[in-house]
């Protein structure tokens, strides 16, 4: 192994990294806006391993021999100490991992070092870092998402009888339960699991062998590397496999939607937690205070959870604008592709562990919450719903009877519960005292037992059929 120690000069900027065709270094000003190992170092494993396979694939096809492939092996794995360690030297210089690896992997193995780069180009490496970082990060946004999934089913176990008001407009509308309520955001994040686990699958194909745009006249093995990195293939054509971001769009895509569910949870913590409703309350782990108001707890968490939406869907929005007027194949443009990524999926993680922290943590005000549901004539769809079926009256009918009941009601300052039946009786002389069986909130809740209805024995119903889901999917 060729010792750096003996001969270790500092490279130029410019003519080391290009070669023969320049003569001069860059100017500062492109040396600053060219260089990216600031942020694309994040892809440094990904980097080693595409490496890494490449030369197992080259010694294979016979175009690397043994002696050059072990000690670009031997290199390599050298490097990846020197990171993990935090000794390796990140050079500006060297403009960004791939190159910074590659000058490292020639200061540590000597000329050997240059014949990794064999049929392969920057274009395809990076864009095979990329997916198997993308990748990665659909994963553990998918593994994120599942355990917010199973605190949700937790909660929404305990809490499958407590009753709360259901809200269209955030006006009261209907009484539900509140492991009804958590089942709605089971759903939502459910529906962003497969989303990411759909994306996976989707960008599981591998780049590398591209080449700059148009393949390479080496007897390479594409399938080789792609197994090797874990794909399903390679990529079928190389314009596109070094042309395309996709992969990157589609998760920020999900990314983005499995944000805006967060960002309503978020809200509705945020509204719960107020003394005007008073639903829940949070812990000291998840709540400030005030450094001049020493009343207030303030649900810091859940506000920035709904903040960090927006740096999500900034994220999106940036990726979508750099690549939607790039002629093929690769542009620098695309270097400009890895910020938003990187940003997008660390304040998602965030949000996912404190959302899930949250759900854990709330406490229900249960005869709060079961006030409220009765209030607000919550019930008044029941007084429709009976008498369309115990009358025989023509829904639309019924709806304007049960509206003149709710305005009598709201005149003598009671609630529907508690309007005389002479009252009722004045407007349907047939009304008869029956009807105040399905006039309470607890009646209200557990008549509605259509499938996925909000009933307790049909939450418990779902929360079952989302904890064998869960099970067959692991």
């Amino acid at each position: 192994m060729h010792d750096p120690s003996s001969a270790n000069p500092k490279p130029s900027k410019g003519q080391d990294i290009w070669g023969g065709r320049f003569e001069r270094e860059p100017a500062e000003l492109m040396q600053a806006i060219n260089v990216s190992i600031g942020f694309d170092k994040r892809l440094w494993a990904q980097d080693l391993a595409g490496s890494k396979a490449h030369a197992a694939m080259l010694r294979a096809q016979g175009v690397l021999n043994a002696t050059d492939e072990a000690a670009i092996q031997s290199g390599l794995d050298q490097i990846r100490t020197e990171i993990e360690q935090g000794r390796f030297p990140f050079r500006d210089q060297y403009e960004d991992i791939h190159m910074n690896v590659e000058a490292r992997l020639a200061e540590l193995i000597g000329e050997a070092a240059g014949r990794l780069h064999t049929a392969r180009s920057r274009n395809d490496q990076v864009a095979t870092d990329f997916r198997l970082y993308v990748r990665d990060a659909c994963h553990h946004a998918h593994q994120r998402l599942i355990a917010l999934v199973k605190a949700l089913l937790a909660r929404a176990e305990e809490e499958a009888e407590t009753l709360m008001p259901g809200f269209t407009h955030l006006q009261p509308a209907q009484p539900v339960t509140f492991g009804h309520h958590l089942m709605a955001y089971v759903e939502m994040f459910g529906r962003d699991a497969a989303r990411f686990k759909d994306a996976s699958a989707r960008m599981n194909e591998c780049p590398l062998g591209a080449a700059a745009l148009a393949g390479s006249p080496f007897p390479i093995d594409r399938h080789a590397t792609a197994a090797a990195l874990g794909f399903a293939g390679p990529t079928r054509n190389s314009l596109d496999s070094v042309s395309d971001r996709d992969f990157a769009l589609e998760a920020l895509s999900a990314a983005s939607i499995t944000a805006t569910h967060l960002s309503r949870m978020a809200e509705e913590i945020v509204i719960w937690s107020t003394p005007q409703f008073g639903f829940i309350s949070l812990s000291d782990a998840f709540t400030t205070g005030s450094s001049i108001m020493p009343q207030k707890k303030n649900p810091d968490a859940a506000e920035l959870v709904r903040a960090k939406t927006g740096r999500i869907f900034g994220a999106l929005t940036s990726l979508t604008l750099v690549m939607k007027g790039l002629p093929l194949a690769y542009s620098k443009d695309m270097q400009e592709d890895k910020v938003p990524v990187f940003e997008a999926f660390d304040a998602l993680d965030l949000a996912l562990a404190a959302m899930a922290g949250m759900i854990l943590d709330l406490t229900p005000n249960r005869e709060r919450m079961a006030a409220a549901a009765a209030s607000g004539f919550s019930t008044a769809t029941d007084l429709a719903d009976w008498l369309v079926r115990e009358l025989d009256i023509p829904f639309r009918r019924a709806h304007h009877i049960t509206g003149a009941s709710v305005k009598r009601a709201e005149a003598l300052g009671v609630d529907l519960p508690n309007l005389p039946l002479s009252e009722l009786q004045a407007l349907e002389p047939r009304i008869h005292q029956a009807i105040y069986q399905v006039l309470t909130a607890e009646r209200s809740v557990a008549s509605r037992l259509s499938f996925g209805g909000t009933a307790p024995s049909e939450v418990r119903r779902q929360i079952a059929f989302w904890k064998e889901r869960l099970q067959n999917e692991a």
